[in-house]
């Protein structure tokens, strides 16, 4: 049994579809005894090294103001995305450009739901956008098929989709993208959020080489998650739609990403293989705790594309109630999934941090169910 004794500072979870720190939760002082897998970046990168050169050059960069010329971060950027800079936008996070998108040039949206917050949050106002309930039965799996006829019969503009999906973590294969684009050119955009598709595949599936060939198309990217940076605040957005890219820079600030998130992009293209040695480790430890978890009783674990797992209690406690058992007993912090919209009460989400840390969650996930392995 988990020693540590912890307050729950539970106001922090209401009225707000995202998870709380885990800081905010059990304060600094027990930081050390938890571990967090509600936390969904990779925990294999920046490398040790790169963060020492991080830690090294912070004087200089607090003292210093971030260029005014954006193009130097783009091509930062572009190198180690083989795309042309031009068709980038570097964002104080990803959530500062879905924003900008929502607000300046995004009608009327077609939203699958569960979605990730904000594309809800952000809205002008609840009419901008229809919702598209995902089926349960089909392990929340999006038809595109299915998808582009609701779009068409609701005469909407645009179309969001997030692969792999957050918080389902539900796969959709480029051949299957490539073709609901083929189909919705007549849409005047398409947003793709490829925020988790590095941990899709030991190539990464991402459709960043087709935005020349659909100029509808924009992809959202937070390396937050990827680049396992959430508090240095970078994402972008690529497309080559020359007005789309206009809108959005005349709507962002000067200034706004700061100096050390600048010098963090100027070493990518250096650690790039490590950076790709780390996230490949993340697929492989999402195989293992696939299996693992699966094979605990009165779970239903959804199969993904994603570095996290969506989690279903089929008996038994809410997902709140098994999130502050983990937690106050055993030390294991989750994501109850109870304010996702298009999601029961029933639902948690589990990111890997590595075999040994994902074996806590494992221990810890049985003995609250009391369950058996499933032979």
């Amino acid at each position: 049994m988990y020693k540590k004794k912890i307050k729950i500072n539970h106001h922090l979870f209401y009225d707000t579809s995202h998870s709380p720190s885990l800081v905010d939760i059990v304060g600094e002082e027990m930081l050390g005894h938890v571990t967090d897998f509600c936390f969904i970046a990779n925990p294999y990168y920046p490398t040790t090294s790169l963060l020492r050169k991080l830690k090294k050059k912070l004087p200089v960069v607090i003292k210093s103001y971030p260029s005014s010329n954006p193009i130097l971060a783009q091509k930062d950027l572009a190198s180690v995305l083989n795309v042309n800079p031009e068709y980038l936008v570097v964002g104080n996070g990803a959530t500062e450009l879905i924003t900008l998108l929502q607000k300046h040039i995004i009608e009327s949206i077609a939203i699958p739901i569960p979605t990730f917050g904000e594309y809800i949050e952000k809205l002008r106002s609840l009419d901008q956008a229809k919702l598209f309930q995902l089926p349960a039965e089909n392990d929340y799996q999006l038809d595109l098929k299915e998808y582009a006829e609701w779009i068409n019969l609701r005469e909407l503009t645009s179309a969001l989709i997030i692969n792999p999906g957050n918080p389902t973590g539900q796969f959709i294969s480029v051949k299957e993208m490539v073709e609901f684009l083929g189909k919705m050119r007549h849409l005047k955009l398409i947003l793709i959020d490829e925020s988790f598709i590095d941990f899709s595949g030991k190539e990464i599936p991402s459709l960043i080489q087709f935005v020349e060939s659909f100029p509808n198309l924009v992809i959202v990217r937070s390396m937050s998650k990827h680049c396992g940076i959430p508090g240095l605040r970078l994402g972008y957005c690529c497309t080559s739609n020359k007005d789309f890219l206009k809108q959005i820079r005349n709507a962002l600030p000067v200034w706004n990403i700061n100096t050390l998130a600048e010098y963090f992009l100027t070493q990518l293209k250096s650690t790039d293989h490590e950076y790709h040695i780390g996230r490949k480790k993340v697929i492989d430890d999402m195989g293992v705790l696939y299996d693992k978890l699966s094979a605990i009783g009165g779970l239903k674990v959804y199969p993904s594309g994603s570095n996290f797992l969506l989690i279903k209690i089929c008996h038994g406690p809410t997902a709140t109630e098994i999130q502050k058992q983990l937690l106050e007993e055993y030390g294991v912090y989750v994501r109850d999934c109870s304010n996702k919209v298009g999601l029961d009460k029933f639902h948690i989400r589990a990111a890997s941090q590595g075999r040994q840390k994902d074996k806590i969650l494992i221990r810890a996930l049985k003995k609250v169910l009391g369950s058996k392995t499933i032979q």
